[in-house]
């Protein structure tokens, strides 16, 4: 159970996103109060982790609250109970965010009993009237009604997030219309929920188990090798027991009684090198569920099972040779994070459950010893992963150049964020930006000349393109942190033009690309860009807009025209 920690670890965390944001912005908020400051950091904290944003001026353009865009944009409107409003276009999913900061810790769940949602909000929605909203909100109600409407098919959630754990014990009418005609999907996201993503390098976690001789399998490099991999099969109680935050009962293999065991909670340290973070109500996680009920005993062959790693494996024969005793060491979960989380979710759900499931339920795990050898730990991740359906980013996250760039650009005051989550190797320094791992990506494409690419063929950056990006000659590690604060120099000069020219990330990349071939200042770099754009007519004859025409290769060849013989003026 999350306790006063967890809740402390999280203030310190939404602080450092709000000092990130505000060092951005030059924003002075030297007389905000320090939960003032934790509330505001809180949504972008949150938001980053439950959404597929990551770059810190993205995340803080989707925040509608009234107060935070009041006292950071000078923007005032009336969030009607809505806090950041996401609509995934890749994913067909409608993000709306409900925050509810507690400035005091409190023991157990504690009940909502205000109004989540204005009833002018709702009514907005379900009656395709907007004239009541302003701002953001009514920007992001535009946006939700038109994609509600349209034939396609998309998904609506409600998030409701607090630091401290939640329960709804009575919903208003007009949430509950919501809910039935657009089949609006309350989830509730508390402060156990949350510090599964807030963990610091954990303490070592060390187990001890006991397997038959016919259900483990040896594995060396070498004939001559004495280090040992092993592949096991394990009953899922084990399973718990090894990975849960009971130190005595880890240690403990010759449990008999497994009442303890309905008590425990996972350990989230032997998460912490697993690629991916935690993922709210997937359909994969009630699949588990599911089979975990209907068929306990196949469940062996419906899952792939988990990959550990340890520092150290020592294996004992015992009773005569016919069980081994594995003793391990400093062990880490690569591959099956959510299927361990889903396994201990589901145990803790019931206490009957792991007497008549769990424990006759098995699983396929690879143990591998890899000493402190981060990189093979590494390789391991990435090559178990990918067999998965987890993103190229997170899978390449773990290479070792991308941890080079990584310790260079903090060593510049970057942040770089290989993962959802990262506010930098050292929590005591001052970081100038945050960059993303696939927005860095974007950026070096644009450097290397093909800007069009850094949007219609983003997904391929860390695929088919990644070798040409990072791995060539033409990769400089020293000319990054130079490459990121262009960047963010274009991005500001495009919000203190936003009255007048229209900014988006497109943009900035064909900015960053001309600013390699043309010599001049980055405000006549983005009015001549503009002239481009409006004087752009595709071949096809058909009135475009500048999204469209941003990603068109013509379009590339068209600027490169016009731009170009500028060099020999």
């Amino acid at each position: 159970m999350a306790g006063i920690n967890d809740y402390k670890i999280i203030g310190k965390k939404s602080k450092k996103y709000f000092d990130l944001l505000a060092t951005e912005l030059d924003f002075d908020y030297s007389s905000l109060d320090e939960k003032q400051i934790e509330r505001l950091g809180f949504y972008l904290f949150i938001i980053e982790h439950l959404s597929n944003y990551s770059d810190i001026l993205d995340i803080a353009d989707l925040v509608t609250d009234t107060d935070f865009n009041s006292l950071l944009y000078n923007e005032k409107f009336d969030d009607c109970g809505i806090d950041a409003i996401i609509v995934d276009e890749e994913e067909h999913n409608i993000q709306l965010f409900n925050f509810k900061y507690r400035n005091k810790f409190n023991i157990g769940k504690q009940s909502l009993n205000e109004t989540i949602l204005s009833s002018k909000f709702i009514n907005a929605i379900i009656n395709e009237d907007l004239s009541q909203l302003d701002g953001k909100t009514k920007k992001g109600a535009a946006e939700i009604v038109e994609k509600l409407n349209s034939n396609d098919e998309w998904k609506i959630s409600l998030f409701v997030v607090s630091n401290e754990d939640i329960e709804i014990t009575s919903k208003d009418y007009h949430l509950e219309q919501m809910e039935k005609v657009y089949g609006l999907e309350v989830i509730l996201v508390g402060l156990e929920q949350i510090s599964q993503f807030v963990s610091l390098r954990p303490t070592p976690v060390n187990a001890e188990l006991i397997v038959d001789n016919d259900a483990i399998m040896s594995f060396s490099e070498s004939s001559i090798s004495s280090s040992k991999s092993y592949i096991i099969r394990l009953p899922l109680s084990e399973i718990i027991r090894i990975t849960c935050a009971d130190r005595d009962l880890r240690m403990n293999y010759g449990i008999e009684v497994l009442e303890p065991l309905t008590k425990v909670n996972i350990d989230y340290s032997v998460l912490f090198d697993n690629v991916r973070g935690l993922v709210v109500k997937s359909k994969y996680n009630k699949n588990i569920s599911f089979s975990l009920k209907n068929d306990p005993t196949k469940f062996f062959m419906y899952n792939n099972g988990l990959t550990l790693t340890a520092n150290d494996i020592k294996a004992e024969p015992i009773n005569a040779n016919k069980k081994i005793r594995l003793t391990i060491n400093s062990l880490q979960v690569l591959n099956g994070g959510q299927s361990l989380r889903t396994i201990h979710q589901f145990n803790s759900e019931d206490p009957k459950h792991l007497e008549d499931y769990l424990s006759k339920s098995e699983v396929l795990v690879r143990i591998f010893k890899t000493s402190k050898d981060s990189d093979l730990n590494n390789k391991i991740a990435e090559y178990t992963n990918s067999q998965n359906s987890i993103s190229n980013v997170d899978l390449k996250s773990l290479r070792s150049e991308q941890l080079q760039i990584e310790q260079f650009l903090d060593d510049h005051n970057i942040i770089y964020s290989r993962k959802t989550g990262d506010i930098g190797l050292d929590l005591t320094k001052k970081y100038l930006h945050k960059i993303s791992m696939e927005r860095f990506g974007q950026i070096l494409m644009s450097f290397r000349g093909k800007p069009e690419r850094a949007t219609n063929q983003k997904k391929f950056i860390f695929d088919k393109y990644y070798d040409e990006l990072f791995l060539s000659e033409a990769f400089n590690l020293e000319s990054c942190p130079e490459m990121i604060i262009n960047y963010f120099l274009v991005k500001k000069e495009y919000e203190k033009l936003k009255a007048s020219i229209t900014s988006s990330e497109q943009k900035v990349f064909y900015v960053l690309y001309m600013s390699t071939v043309i010599n001049k200042s980055i405000l006549d770099i983005i009015t001549l860009l503009d002239q481009i754009i409006e004087s752009y007519t595709p071949s096809s004859g058909k009135i475009l807009s500048e999204a469209r025409k941003l990603i068109q290769l013509n379009f590339k060849t068209y600027l490169d025209e016009q731009i170009l013989p500028t060099l020999n003026a």
